[in-house]
């Protein structure tokens, strides 16, 4: 169980010294869980259609080259949004050819570069689209079948779920051509017609917080888009749908809910011509494939009462759970107890603060949360974490990244191995980063 490996890799990190006094936050990520995640979203959408079908891992979730890498050997490629995101795709050996790029904010340098290299690109609007009219596959001398597939986002302007700044079918959202808006779907239809080069539409809906009938709507609404492009043309002018990612996560528990499979299964209900076969189709999961995969551990350094209430002081805050500490009701996070060794803690359950290093009141982990009495020298592992959390770092205090580490280890015991995916931060990084080449700049 998933369980019994974080346990023993807990008990493992801290015996093999990579949690200390001089590191005393450590990320470690799950490789077998990881491979069973990419294993399990194949396999749900295998099981409902014979088209094929690119999982592009989405980057954002952990802009990580080792975990890319290992996603791409697990036949997974790489949606990315940024420059930023392709060069770690590609350092992480993901093909052109199964990378698609995203971003409301391309510039015209960045659109020429992905087409240049390859890269599948989905516009975000109609004058992004008027831009690649200069860019477009075929207007280089490049056979038009050889070139790489560009796409147009639609927003199918469905309404939000419960966490408003990751909803993004509103009718206000940002992202996309809105389908709603007036006189927009004839806009949608003529731009795909006078684009040879147009063959594919793109649809997120959001991520956490989105009930699932919601996402199986706007993929819905999408399919029904593309039916009418194709009726207009007289052949299938619009061949593939990119269906975004989103899935949401439990973080309640241990659970992987809801499965792949159960959206998988809803998709082809509501969309069934979308699955027959005739439509390829890409996914751009990031939270649902790693999150369940990642715990970040931290040393409890001192644990004090205020007002009657116990407060663990951890070095695990705001520059690794940014949303928690912000957000925490929509972004709530499970937190076991370990001891000196690393070994489960028992004990009465006591409501106690969790607290971080950064030096504003609000950075709490969790606050009254029942746990076995914490003491200095103890350790927290804070579970779920392996999308977005260590991942995106928050620089507030100038507090170091933590290393990441991957590990593998077997159900039921045994040896716990592990290799190093990002080492922690250095001082002298913060330093440079923060300007230290040019201390003198300012001065007179």
């Amino acid at each position: 169980m998933a369980s019994d490996r974080r346990d023993q890799a807990v008990h493992a990190a801290l015996a093999q010294g990579l949690l200390t006094e001089e590191q005393p936050v450590a990320a470690l990520l799950d490789t077998g869980g990881i491979r069973a995640s990419a294993t399990a979203l194949k396999e749900a959408f295998a099981a409902v259609t014979d088209a094929p079908v690119l999982h592009a891992f989405a980057v954002k979730a952990a802009p990580l080259v080792p975990v890319l890498a290992l996603l791409h050997s697990e036949g997974l490629g790489a949606e990315v949004a940024s420059p930023g995101e392709l060069a770690l795709a590609r350092a992480a050996g993901v093909p052109a050819a199964r990378t698609v790029l995203d971003s409301p904010a391309k510039s015209a340098a960045e659109l020429h570069e992905a087409l240049a290299l390859g890269v599948a690109v989905n516009a975000d609007n109609l004058q992004e689209l008027a831009r690649l009219d200069a860019l477009a596959p075929g207007r280089a001398g490049s056979p038009e079948s050889a070139a790489p597939a560009v796409g147009l986002r639609v927003n199918p302007q469905l309404g939000g779920g419960s966490i408003g700044a990751l909803s993004t079918a509103t009718a206000t959202s940002k992202f996309g051509v809105g389908l709603r808006d007036a006189g927009a779907r004839a806009l949608i239809v003529r731009a795909v017609l006078d684009r040879p080069w147009l063959t594919r539409l793109h649809i997120h809906t959001g991520s956490q917080g989105i009930p699932l009938p919601l996402m199986a709507q706007g993929v819905r609404a999408v399919w029904e888009l593309a039916e009418e492009i194709n009726a207009e043309a007289g052949r299938r002018r619009i061949d593939t749908v990119d269906i975004g990612g989103g899935l949401p996560v439990n973080f309640a528990s241990d659970e992987h809910t809801p499965s792949f499979s159960a959206y998988a299964r809803l998709l082809r209900e509501e969309s069934p011509g979308l699955f027959d076969g005739g439509y390829g189709l890409v996914t751009e999961f990031g939270r649902a494939l790693l999150a369940k995969h990642g715990t970040i551990l931290s040393r409890v350094e001192y644990a004090k009462t205020a007002g009657g209430r116990p407060i663990a002081v951890t070095h695990a805050g705001v520059q690794v759970a940014a949303r928690t500490v912000y957000d925490p009701e929509s972004w709530p996070l499970r937190i076991r107890a370990y001891d000196a060794e690393g070994l489960p803690k028992s004990g009465p359950a006591v409501a106690q603060d969790i607290a971080g290093p950064a030096c504003f009141a609000g950075d709490l982990l969790a606050e009254a949360r029942p746990l076995p009495l914490l003491e200095p020298g103890d350790v927290i592992a804070v579970l779920d974490t392996g999308a977005y959390y260590f991942s995106s770092p928050y620089g507030y205090n100038s507090l170091p990244r933590p290393a990441v580490h991957g590990f593998t280890a077997a159900d039921g015991g045994g040896a716990v191995r592990f290799t190093t995916v990002r080492r922690a931060q250095r001082l002298d990084e913060i330093v440079a980063e923060s300007g230290g080449a040019y201390a003198a700049a300012l001065l007179p």
